[in-house]
């Protein structure tokens, strides 16, 4: 039985997918599922010049980022980049003072702004619930912002979740909001 590998499978699907499904596609592939390279990706397209589908695929490759750990993360790091704010990073470690505090699936660190992409899983899994819960608050003790984006911010609402991210980065950006050291003194 003849198999295809997973960035000719990837090349395939430019016929049968939008241009966010296949950079969705692209970032689990270079991402988390780990089972081909941007390199191959690029590589596999530029085998096929004239395909049909072929642009869209070049257009994807350009949005494709390794470091998304699913289908949420890249569609608010696509809604966040498409409207004018800078390319968050993925899967950011907050380390404060050399103490590891949370992984967030999105940050801006010199504005000090987490953005965790939550589906249904982070409200239905006690678990990943509490877990979430632990999270923010260490977060908050640190003096970052974390926004909690769900499908509808990166759907119906998404100008109220980009224009909210937006003010948090303007505000974060213009002066420290570090409260901890006034609590010091």
């Amino acid at each position: 039985m003849r198999l295809t590998t997973p960035a000719d499978t990837f090349v395939a699907l430019g016929t049968m997918l939008t241009l966010d499904e296949l950079i969705i596609a692209g970032d689990a592939l270079v991402g988390w599922l780990g089972w081909a390279t941007a390199d191959e990706l690029v590589r596999a397209v530029s085998r096929r010049r004239g395909l049909r589908g072929v642009v869209k695929l070049r257009r994807a490759l350009a949005e494709i980022r390794p470091g998304s750990r699913s289908p949420g993360e890249t569609r608010a790091r696509l809604a966040l980049v498409r409207r004018g704010l800078p390319e968050p990073a993925l899967n950011h470690d907050v380390v404060v003072d050399g103490r590891w505090i949370a992984c967030v699936d999105l940050a801006y660190p010199a504005a000090r702004v987490a953005i965790e992409y939550e589906s249904d899983l982070h409200r239905t899994d006690p678990a990943t619930f509490r877990k979430d819960l632990t999270r923010g608050e260490r977060l908050k003790d640190v003096d970052w912002w974390l926004v909690r984006a769900t499908a509808d911010d990166v759907g119906r609402g998404i100008d109220r979740f980009v224009q909210r991210v937006r003010r948090l980065l303007d505000v974060g950006y213009r002066a420290p909001h570090d409260h901890r050291l006034a609590t010091l003194r």
